[in-house]
């Protein structure tokens, strides 16, 4: 048996520090969010505005408009009508077994999400891919939040804004935001470098060598960034369910403590098939993309 008498002896904090820095930790972060609470939550009464409106829109619209809607979207993204029928038929089935409502509102929360992780993501990650200062900063941070659980960070962001949609928001753009900021940072770097020098040579300035080359080159990677982003937002539905969250996450979480087997089954499917719908028209928009990059490059 080995001898563990060196663990008596490792230095260790006298639990009476240890809890007086809590504590003081503690405290610190309640007078926070009592002195500033109200105003980060006005910065974000925007968002919030247009989650309500969006979320609205699509519970208020008729069952067929949303559809039809929503399978020209998939039609104009992916030119496949096999995958547009499929749409049609698992809305037609998710109305038929009465989540329609929780389906859009989780729909409303994932679209916000993955557009604000886009908008804050890519700028990121173009700030990495342009300065290795910054992606040396920037990484280790990306690395505690897809590492930290979840719901660790759920309850300072609860503390300081309570329970309801925005910090629901704000979690889930916490969780899935890494992928879209680290493949536009890969996707961005990995572009050849004659590339960029005939860029250069041909007099193209550093913004038009970014929107002009890096950008295009690096699209099909930033669109398996944004795929993989909408992929943990939707894995976050039932954890933010537990902070006031509505959606298809709120049924499964009642199965979970009520144990209705049937309930958290169905509803849990039609979270799997939003999955299915999402991940396959961006992997189709990004084959599409990848393809017309080609095409021009070859000409």
């Amino acid at each position: 048996m080995a001898d563990s008498s060196w663990l008596t002896k490792f230095p260790q904090m006298d639990r009476t520090d240890l809890l007086a820095i809590r504590k003081s930790l503690d405290a610190a972060y309640r007078e926070f969010s009592r002195s500033y609470g109200d105003l980060i939550e006005s910065f974000f009464d925007p968002l919030l505005s247009f989650l309500i409106w969006f979320e609205k829109l699509l519970l208020q619209s008729p069952w067929w408009a949303v559809i039809l809607a929503v399978t020209v979207l998939v039609y104009l993204a992916s030119r496949s009508w096999k995958l547009s029928l499929s749409v049609v038929l698992a809305f037609l089935a998710i109305g038929y077994f009465g989540m329609w409502e929780n389906t859009m509102r989780t729909m409303s929360i994932i679209t916000v999400c993955t557009l604000l992780s886009i908008f804050l993501g890519i700028p990121i990650g173009i700030m990495m891919a342009r300065s290795n200062r910054v992606q040396a900063i920037v990484t280790p941070i990306l690395d505690i939040m897809q590492t930290m659980p979840a719901f660790v960070y759920l309850i300072p962001v609860v503390m300081l804004l309570g329970i309801g949609k925005i910090p629901g928001v704000i979690a889930v753009v916490i969780y899935a935001i890494p992928p879209v900021i680290r493949l536009t940072n890969l996707g961005i770097r990995l572009v050849d470098r004659e590339v960029l020098e005939a860029a250069t040579a041909y007099g193209a300035s550093p913004m038009q060598r970014l929107f002009g080359v890096q950008l295009p080159l690096a699209s099909p990677t930033i669109m398996a960034g944004i795929n993989q982003t909408i992929m943990m937002a939707l894995a976050m539905v039932v954890i933010a369910s537990m902070i006031g969250v509505k959606g298809l996450g709120q049924p499964v979480l009642k199965s979970i403590t009520n144990q209705y087997f049937t309930l958290g089954l169905f509803n849990g499917l039609a979270i799997v098939a939003l999955a299915i719908i999402f991940d396959r028209v961006s992997q189709a928009y990004a084959k599409r993309a990848q393809k017309h990059m080609q095409g021009t490059k070859d000409a």
